[in-house]
This record gives C-alpha cells, structure tokens and sequence, in this order.
C-alpha cells in the first residue's frame, strides 16, 4: 500500500487517516526525504496516536528548486477539444520551478491576464536519476519513480495563444499548486495506475473527470521519451497531461477556416472577443477542488483546495 507523506513548516509527516505522525528526519528536501524512505516507514508503522491532520497547513510536498516537466496534449478527450485529429506527436515543455505552490494556496491571477485557465494533472515524483538514454519499461517504473501527487497546470492561455509558447504562460508564481499529499508507492502500486481518476470541479461545479486510461502516452514510454534529451534526478516533477474539460477549446471548423483568412490582429481580436463570454475560465473569488485517486482508495492523493485571487 502506498504511504501519503505531508510537509509542513515543522517538517515531514505520515498521515494516517485524520491523523498525522511525525517522521523523524532532518531532510530539508523532497530528495533527501526518499533518499531516507526508511524513517516514512517507521513513522507509518508508529504506535503513536499523532495529531489531527486537520490542525496541519500543508506545503507542497515537492520542494524547490527542481525541474518541473510537463506533456502537452496526453489525454483523447483532451486532444478532442482542443481540435486535434489523427495522431499526436508526444511533446514535452518545462515550466519554472518557482509556479509550484501549495494546495491550499492561492493562485494569484497577474494583472495583464484574462483567460486563466486550469488543468487537473497527476505529477510523477522521481526517486531515481533518470540518465540520457534510459529506457524505461512498466515494470522498470518502480526504479525511477517514488510517488504521486495532485498538480494544476494553471494556464493564462491569452499568453500561451499569442506569444505561442508555454514557459511563460505556466510559470508565474503559484501556477502549479500542488499536494497535498506525496503518495510514496510500493511496488505492487504501479499495477493500479490506470485506475486513478482525475477529478476537478470550480465552485462545486465538476469540470474534469477521466482517468488514466484516457492517457495517450503513460508513464513508462513518457520517461523513455523524455530521456532522450532529458535528464531527470530525484525530487523532480513531471506533469502528465490534463483530461478534457479545460476552459479553452478549439472553435468550431468553419469558424476556425474564417478565422485563418483575417490578419492576425484581427483574428486575435475576434477570438478573445469570444472568448470573454466563455464562463469557465478562472475568476477571483473562484475555488477549484482537485482530487486523484482509485476507486478502492488503495490510491489516494488528498484534496488540493485552491482559491483565485488577483495580483495586488
């Protein structure tokens, strides 16, 4: 069974249920904690009645700095609605290690954005230096991977759409709130991925909802692909793709064939035009919900809880 691992600003602790048990280590980082995985293991296995998990103020369980990896477009229903067809070429970006931020954090809107958008992800939290050129089999993940967590890849898509590129459209501060908890996993874990179920709602509203078995390249391939340029070592994230649901979705066809005829000026302009009456994207005073895990609850990375606020 996995183990759920929270931080704090006093330090590492096994959750247990509604109860928190401290774990005795010095680490400082996410890395040093898996590195000693075995002090988690005498936590869990604590007669101590511990503390109510509900008197704790979680931080992200992934410290920084790190690298923070993320797959573009990993879900079918994802790809359904942002337009594509046919095959889709894996594609990977990064995104500052300064966006990640806690679960229950705020995500602070800048002033020059108006589509804000998120995207429930499930993060990989590697145990192991990932080298160039590793191939990585399903049952070589246990290798390479240490645990789960919840991650939001928040988006400020009038950035992301116009300047067409990603880093800085993810990467402002607290765009990857993430945790609560860092599901440390046993072996036999691995076989219970596809199980997970992503889920995402907006003020009680449930926008998100798939599992991974919606996923187009899972874990194992992802970090076979990854490594052939990429290095990754323990303590990093890797963002594995959102399911449909999203704000942002592509116009219709022969919306989308006019649209190819204006200037660019023009076209940008008609776009955010429309999509200004779109409702779903992110709003002060809004709180996004976010929770992945199995059905059975062998699996389960908390609720990530995260209200929007604009930047003073």
């Amino acid at each position: 069974m996995s183990t759920n691992v929270l931080r704090t600003t006093a330090g590492w602790w096994v959750v247990r249920d509604d109860r928190a048990l401290r774990v005795a280590t010095a680490a400082a980082t996410t890395a040093e904690l898996i590195a000693g995985r075995q002090a988690v293991r005498e936590a869990a296995r604590s007669a101590d009645t511990g503390t109510p998990v509900a008197g704790l103020v979680a931080l992200s369980p992934v410290t920084t700095p790190c690298r923070v990896v993320a797959q573009m477009v990993n879900y079918r229903s994802h790809a359904r609605d942002s337009g594509f067809t046919g095959g889709i070429p894996p594609t990977f970006f990064r995104k500052a290690s300064g966006s990640v931020s806690g679960p229950g954090d705020a995500v602070v809107r800048p002033s020059h954005v108006r589509l804000l958008d998120y995207e429930i992800e499930l993060g990989l939290v590697m145990g192991a230096t990932l080298p160039i050129g590793t191939t990585v089999e399903e049952r070589d993940l246990p290798s390479y991977v240490a645990g789960l967590v919840v991650t939001n890849d928040v988006s400020a898509r009038d950035v992301q759409l116009t300047k067409t590129q990603f880093y800085e459209s993810k990467s402002y501060p607290t765009f990857t709130p993430t945790g609560p908890y860092l599901a440390l996993l046993e072996p036999e874990d691995f076989a219970h991925l596809l199980d997970l179920r992503l889920r995402l709602s907006v003020n009680g509203e449930l926008r998100q909802d798939r599992t991974l078995a919606d996923m187009i390249v899972r874990p194992a391939q992802a970090l076979t692909l990854l490594a052939r340029f990429q290095t990754l070592d323990p303590g990093d994230l890797l963002l594995t793709g959102t399911p449909g649901g999203t704000a942002l979705k592509a116009p219709p066809k022969p919306v989308e064939k006019v649209g190819a005829l204006l200037p660019p000026a023009m076209k940008w302009k008609a776009f955010f035009k429309s999509q200004a009456k779109n409702p779903h994207y992110l709003h002060t005073g809004d709180v996004i919900t976010a929770t992945i895990a199995t059905p059975d609850g062998r699996i389960d990375l908390g609720e990530q809880n995260t209200p929007v606020t604009d930047a003073k």
